[in-house]
């Protein structure tokens, strides 16, 4: 059987082991040191804007740290996007508040402003002004921040962003990452660029950088003994873990080229599909790092639907994934309320995740078109 094509696996740049070679000869091995701060650096020069940035464990910890830093807590109110992961949402049950879900547009597949405001003025004609709104760049693809933060700044509720998929796309030529009042990176193993695991919160101000790292190390209070006035974390990032995304971050834009042009060639293959439409930008404010590339497919045209393309994938050993289950439909959500029609739940009926990693060769190009073709009528 060929080698397996994964979805999107690790891709190392060549510098990694260096930094952290140089951690184990210092002996920094511990959730603190000079490759955590200076990853810090990397990320926030290379975001241009004017943020700070704490190292973390995982995306999901920036995001619950984020929501207790904006003073969420039980029952409140937090307006999510439905069509995500569900790392996205389980934050909001770990403070006890309530996810409130919204359906995506077509353009971006993202947050619907029309309905967020739906979702907020219902939520205030209930005496429950949400606390905040989590808005996802699915996939990579920017979301319509410019009218998502007209709604949040209207109505004085904080934006977290939740840019996990997304770091080096941009809107209107501002990083994805720098929109929110705090905003939220992964770098788990399968995103544009890993440290096996881990995240960071991009915040505004260093004193929410400061209550962040704070959290994250437990809590632990200015004293010669162990106290703790709060509850504490064990979120921060290790120096090692940190010196591998030092490695990353310098092959950050190759990667970003690399996925683009895995879209291209998928725009290519499917040109002359009738049905089959590539997830691709709306316009020109729109850049995606195209994390992911994907295609909605609409069966009563194409011929074929979502499943029979996975399965063909999966029988010449190839990964591919349906897209996203809306988190209105999860089991462990049926109770959360929901706002907006069916362009979510359309998607993951019809839409499929294509091999999309920066170390795809022309051979599993090659063998990944051959697939797609048996499907040409």
């Amino acid at each position: 059987m060929n080698d397996k094509i994964w979805l999107s696996s690790p891709h190392m740049g060549g510098t990694e082991l260096n930094y952290i070679n140089e951690a184990f000869k210092e002996n920094w091995v511990a959730p603190l040191g000079p490759n955590v701060n200076n990853f810090e650096n990397d990320i926030k020069d290379y975001l241009d804007h004017n943020v700070e940035v704490a190292a973390l464990s995982a995306g999901t910890a920036a995001l619950h740290l984020a929501l207790i830093i904006l003073g969420v807590k039980r029952d409140d109110q937090v307006i999510c996007q439905t069509f995500t992961f569900s790392a996205s949402a389980n934050p909001i049950l770990y403070v006890g508040a309530e996810p409130v879900f919204i359906d995506s547009e077509k353009e971006t597949w993202n947050m619907c402003p029309k309905a967020l405001e739906q979702a907020i003025e219902a939520g205030m004609k209930q005496g429950k002004k949400p606390k905040a709104i989590i808005v996802v760049h699915l996939y990579g693809m920017p979301a319509k921040m410019q009218e998502i933060l007209e709604i949040a700044n209207r109505f004085e509720i904080p934006l977290i962003e939740d840019a996990a998929e997304a770091l080096g796309s941009t809107y209107k030529d501002q990083k994805c990452g720098t929109f929110g009042e705090m905003s939220i990176l992964s770098f788990n193993g399968n995103k544009i660029i890993t440290t096996s695991g881990g995240g960071a919160l991009v915040c505004n101000t260093k004193e929410e950088k400061e209550k962040a790292v704070f959290l994250s190390t437990q809590a632990r209070d200015q004293a010669p003994h162990y106290q703790h006035s709060e509850v504490g974390y064990n979120y921060r990032m290790s120096n090692i873990s940190a010196g591998i995304g030092r490695g990353q971050m310098e092959v950050l834009d190759d990667r970003v080229t690399a996925r683009r042009n895995n879209n291209h060639f998928y725009q290519e293959v499917f040109k002359e599909f009738p049905g089959v439409n590539v997830f691709v930008e709306p316009n020109a404010d729109y850049f995606s790092n195209h994390w992911l590339s994907a295609v909605e497919i609409n069966p009563d045209i194409a011929g074929f639907n979502r499943e029979d393309l996975r399965l063909a994938f999966e029988k010449e050993n190839i990964e591919s994934r349906p897209l996203w289950k809306p988190m209105h439909l999860q089991p462990v959500f049926v109770n959360s309320s929901y706002y907006g029609g069916t362009v979510a739940e359309k998607l993951f009926d019809n839409g499929l995740c294509l091999p999309s990693g920066s170390s795809l060769t022309d051979v599993d190009r090659k063998r990944i078109k051959s697939v797609i073709l048996t499907f040409k009528k």
